[in-house]
């Protein structure tokens, strides 16, 4: 009798932690020239999602997550920026800011549609991102703020905008995604 119980929790925790994981799979959004980005593409990858403003202090961090982007693309890994004015930052729209992003720091990582983070028209992207971090009840509190996901859609690193792509931090967190 415990070990039906025990197999039936396990099947039950399993199913759950699996719908959890392909709820990340069944997210959808637009790139920068409105073409649609189905994320079931990220299965079996893990992807480091950053909130992004072309006006920001933090905007140099483009360039070394472009790095982080080349160092480790070809074992499963992607970059993916979500342009947002949610802090007034973020002017352009669509192929304007693909051109600055790529003109002056070489991004050739997705770049999704300007959209919002935080507030009532947040994104559904962001609103997974934020109830299956480790700080569920915390909205973005600034521009280049990361968000780690892992090979099976688990979202397993939540980086503030000061933790730059090159920290030892979040490089560490990567590799460990990656292995």
């Amino acid at each position: 009798m415990f070990k039906a119980l025990i197999y039936t929790l396990s099947l039950l925790c399993l199913a759950s932690a699996q719908a959890a994981d392909s709820d990340f799979y069944k997210l959808k959004a637009f790139d920068l020239k409105n073409k649609d980005v189905d994320f079931s593409k990220y299965k079996g990858k893990a992807v480091l999602f950053v909130n992004t403003a072309s006006r920001c202090g933090y905007t140099p961090q483009f360039e070394g997550l472009q790095k982080v982007y080349d160092k480790y693309k070809a074992k499963g890994f992607e970059i993916v920026g979500f342009p947002t004015n949610d802090f007034r930052q973020e002017d352009m729209e669509g192929e304007k800011i693909a051109e600055f992003c790529k003109l002056n720091y070489g991004v050739k990582f997705t770049m999704l549609k300007k959209g919002h983070v935080n507030g009532p028209k947040r994104h559904q992207l962001y609103s997974y991102l934020i109830k299956n971090s480790s700080a569920p009840s915390e909205d973005v509190s600034w521009n280049f703020e990361k968000f780690l996901v892992d090979k099976t859609g688990k979202v397993v690193g939540r980086f503030k905008s000061g933790i730059g792509p090159d920290s030892s931090e979040l490089i560490k967190s990567i590799e460990k995604t990656l292995n």
